[in-house]
């Protein structure tokens, strides 16, 4: 089973021109999922995408979102961009039920009308639209898996659906290997762990030195921002001159607010929403805190390091004990202990030198999750797809 997209030392190859990529004439590609919004599995879509056209190879993005909606990240023109118009959202059962039938209908005819070479799906949900949709076409379509499957919850029909149409894919790809054991070996045959790739934005500015504590994710409980609310109570009058800013949206924003001021922490917590451009939050960061409850990878994390922040995290599944070597380039504390998490917290803020130390060995790092090598496994997705004979499209 393919399992490291990282080449050998000495020979990574330049973004866009690796070899089993060369072995491949123009293939047009499909990516299907739910929205080009703010979020991990949008940016490397995106980045899959703009590395790919640039090649000259036909890529279509498929999204559920409205029509009006613009991408979060930026887009290479020659990229088409098809909006089916029937966004996620909270329904009732029945109206649920008829949403995801006209999702897989307008899948199913897009599919049709490009005649693509590959499907590559992403997330749970858009999978197993995506797989309905493919059924009894000829095309292969390798899913990609962007969270924790043993604790992300779907309810009981998804699940049952995940394990009926799961087989069906050609691939499957995970971003670690815990996530990749979760599954039979049936589907392990053919698939890859291929973590998420550190790409910052070129223009960052760097404004250190305000003593800024950040978070930075959907707010949804997954994240664990009530946690972190808990902790950083806990250290907050140790560390007056200190501010936790959380960024993002989502559902839990009302619940955290409340949270926050039952805490006396109105004036030192602050909730901005989603940054105006990516990575926009890595500007003004002295410290980054990662208190998910899990995670798929946690991409955040790693561009925090690789923007040479010292990082503290729950070692929760999966991703942090992959990316963190705990006192050399960042702290990991035990899954969902608050009073662990306050005391590495509080021993950040209070010094300064070891603030210094864990992020400039962090930046290095980062590195073995550079662009180049994780184009090195997705480039091995696309030539394996469609060249193998291991499995029928």
């Amino acid at each position: 089973m393919p399992s490291d997209p990282a080449p050998t030392a000495g020979t990574e190859p330049a973004v866009g021109t690796s070899e089993s990529a060369s072995a491949v004439r123009t293939p047009h590609i499909v990516m299907v999922l739910p929205s080009l919004g703010a979020g991990g599995s949008e940016g490397v879509v995106s980045f899959l995408a703009n590395i790919w056209v640039e090649r000259g190879w036909p890529i279509t993005i498929v999204t559920l979102e409205s029509q009006a909606t613009p991408p979060y990240y930026p887009l290479d023109a020659r990229i088409q961009l098809v909006r089916l118009n029937l966004p996620v959202g909270r329904y009732r059962p029945l109206r649920a039920l008829w949403r995801a039938v006209q999702r897989v209908r307008r899948l199913r005819g897009e599919f049709k009308r490009q005649s693509p070479d590959l499907i590559i799906s992403f997330l749970t949900r858009t999978n197993i639209l995506t797989l309905l949709a493919a059924d009894g076409l000829d095309v292969r379509v390798v899913i990609s898996e962007r969270n924790n499957p043993e604790l992300q919850t779907i309810g009981r029909t998804w699940s049952w659906l995940r394990r009926v149409l799961y087989p069906r894919a050609f691939g499957l790809v995970t971003m670690t290997k815990g996530a990749m054991e979760l599954f039979p070996q049936d589907q392990r045959s053919i698939g890859w762990v291929i973590p998420n790739q550190v790409n910052l934005p070129s223009d960052l500015q760097p404004r250190r030195g305000n003593k800024i504590v950040a978070a930075v994710g959907r707010l949804v409980e997954q994240k664990g921002f009530d946690l972190l609310l808990e902790a950083f109570a806990r250290v907050a009058p140790a560390h007056p001159d200190w501010t936790l800013v959380i960024w993002g949206e989502g559902p839990e924003r009302g619940r955290l607010t409340a949270q926050r001021d039952a805490l006396g922490l109105t004036d030192r917590v602050q909730l901005p929403g989603v940054t105006k451009r990516p990575g926009l939050w890595i500007e003004t960061a002295d410290v980054f805190v990662l208190s998910s409850r899990y995670e798929g990878w946690g991409i955040v994390l790693m561009e925090a390091m690789a923007a040479g922040l010292p990082v503290i995290s729950f070692n929760c599944r999966f991703g942090p004990d992959e990316m963190i070597t705990h006192e050399q380039d960042g702290l990991l504390v035990p899954d969902g202990d608050v009073g662990a998490l306050a005391a590495g917290l509080s021993r950040l803020l209070a010094d300064e030198p070891l603030r210094r130390h864990l992020g400039a060995t962090a930046a290095s790092s980062a590195l073995r999750f550079s662009s180049r090598r994780v184009m090195v496994g997705w480039d091995d997705v696309v030539h394996t797809a469609l060249t193998s004979r291991d499995r029928p499209g």
